[in-house]
């Protein structure tokens, strides 16, 4: 085990390790050699949010259930508040989700009283209104079960290897990374946090909020990659911190034995990393010596976030899908369309998911770049 941690300290100290949010991350199946577009139209990525709770039907908040299309969460935020007249803190939404898909999600208008509205005509361009009903709770950020997807993948070279690769998925999860549009084009979002934490102020509440999740997404999927690449991804050190199951419950384990790899291999448990920020590391023995190496590259961001407020918090290396599916075009004979459904949990990323399958194309970018 301590030859692991000594070839890992050696690879954190390699240039691959430098920041770069774009930088190719390790894969866990090997990379893919198989193609495919994403995006080539709006329906082609759609998403559907699960709330943990039904409105019911009274008290100060009015939850609205809307499909987008062609139109990003801030902006439909900001429609919202001039619609009711209202001030843009008063509309909250529990996820951010992409402009160039089709999604159906939640927003939340905080209008105190018991007057009943009439949605028939909210014209926001792109926004169809499914439902609307009051309740009695704030819709917060984050406020998800999760994710329902339904992909389509177009111009697939090697339909055979992404089927094969699939099954691996669905067995095996897939690095639980967050996704490049967490880190803003080119990774902007982490020249931005920089400058803030080198004392340039920023107003905008949201946009803190943005480049701090940036940073410390960017430390998480760097030090997942890292394990993968010295194969300890499934590997636990003593003292490594452990999810169990798909609640956020967490302990730490300073001993493993057969029963802890068992419960590892069932995916009945799956190894945590750090999400930096104030407070001691969760993990001991050799897992914190090697977090604790790991995040000397990274002091000058640790320490940003650290000042800015966030906590210490822990999220699981691997990320498993649920409800499953993979089949063809609408025509069956067609191998170059594949057509993917699964569900992820709050806070995970489809496209994590997609670069473990095929290296893909997403063509909305492309039409946007040619279009500038």
């Amino acid at each position: 085990m301590s030859e692991q941690v000594d070839n890992a300290k050696n690879d954190m100290d390699s240039d691959s390790a430098k920041e770069n949010a774009i930088a190719p991350l390790s894969y866990l199946f090997g990379q893919p050699s198989s193609t495919g577009d994403i995006r080539t139209s709006a329906d082609d990525f759609k998403v559907f949010e699960l709330l943990p709770f039904e409105p019911c039907g009274e008290g100060e908040h009015l939850i609205i259930h809307i499909e987008k299309t062609g139109a990003n969460t801030v902006f439909v935020a900001r429609e919202l508040a001039k619609y009711f007249k209202v001030k843009e803190r008063l509309v909250s939404y529990a996820g951010l989700k992409d402009r160039n898909a089709v999604t159906q999600q939640y927003f939340g208008v905080h209008l105190p009283g018991k007057a009943e509205y009439d949605l028939s005509d909210l014209n926001i361009d792109g926004v169809t209104v499914l439902s609307y009903q009051r309740h009695n709770k704030k819709l917060k950020t984050g406020a998800l079960i999760g994710n329902r997807f339904e992909l389509t993948i177009r111009n697939v070279s090697d339909a055979s290897e992404v089927e094969q690769r699939w099954q691996k998925v669905q067995q095996h999860g897939v690095p639980n990374y967050f996704g490049e549009q967490r880190f803003g084009i080119n990774g902007n979002n982490l020249t931005l946090a920089k400058q803030m934490f080198a004392g340039k102020r920023v107003n905008d509440k949201k946009k803190r909020g943005f480049y701090l999740s940036a940073t410390r997404s960017f430390i998480f999927n760097q030090f997942v990659s890292t394990r993968i690449a010295n194969n300890t991804f499934d590997t636990p050190f003593n003292g490594d911190v452990f999810t169990l199951g798909s609640s956020r419950s967490i302990f730490c384990e300073t001993k493993i034995d057969d029963l802890i790899l068992t419960r590892l291999k069932d995916q009945e448990i799956n190894i945590s990393a750090p999400l930096w920020g104030a407070g001691e590391l969760k993990s001991e023995l050799q897992a914190n010596e090697f977090e604790t190496k790991f995040a000397e590259q990274y002091a000058e961001q640790c320490r940003g976030l650290i000042k800015f407020g966030l906590k210490q918090e822990r999220r699981s290396m691997r990320l498993n899908l649920s409800n499953g599916s993979l089949s063809h075009g609408a025509d069956d004979s067609d191998d170059n369309t594949l057509v993917l459904s699964f569900f992820l949990p709050a806070g995970c990323f489809a496209t994590t998911v997609l670069r473990e399958l095929l290296q893909y194309q997403d063509v909305s970018q492309r039409v946007n770049v040619e279009h500038k």
